[in-house]
């Protein structure tokens, strides 16, 4: 169980590092305070679902697997596009090891319980 639980805090910390290095070095917005506060506002997804994973409990492992499917569904629309489909495949294969390793740590755990 601890090593579906290490993949989850990989796969998130992966979403974050890849949004961050979107945001303030491929994408960057003019302004230094807006681009701070445009990062918190993509990155709240994945924050919020970490303390759920870290507590280890069913429904941080479902609310991990919805954030995750944000980031699918932006990865997919930005993967369409010809300039940062390299990018954007990494975010959707982080999303998709996202969502496959909690959705087998919520499986996991409903047998125990």
């Amino acid at each position: 169980m601890k090593g579906l639980q290490f993949l989850c805090l990989l796969a998130a910390g992966s979403l974050f590092a890849v949004t961050g290095l979107r945001q303030f070095f491929v994408e960057p917005l003019d302004d230094a305070v807006s681009n701070a506060v445009w990062f918190l506002l993509q990155a709240a997804p994945v924050l919020l679902v970490v303390p759920g994973m870290l507590r280890n409990s069913r429904r941080g492992y479902f609310y991990a697997i919805l954030a995750a499917s944000l980031y699918f569904i932006h990865g997919t629309m930005e993967a369409a596009t010809a300039d940062q489909r390299a990018l954007a495949l990494w975010e959707t294969a982080f999303a998709v090891g996202l969502i496959a390793a909690a959705s087998l740590a919520m499986r996991r755990l409903g047998a125990d319980q």
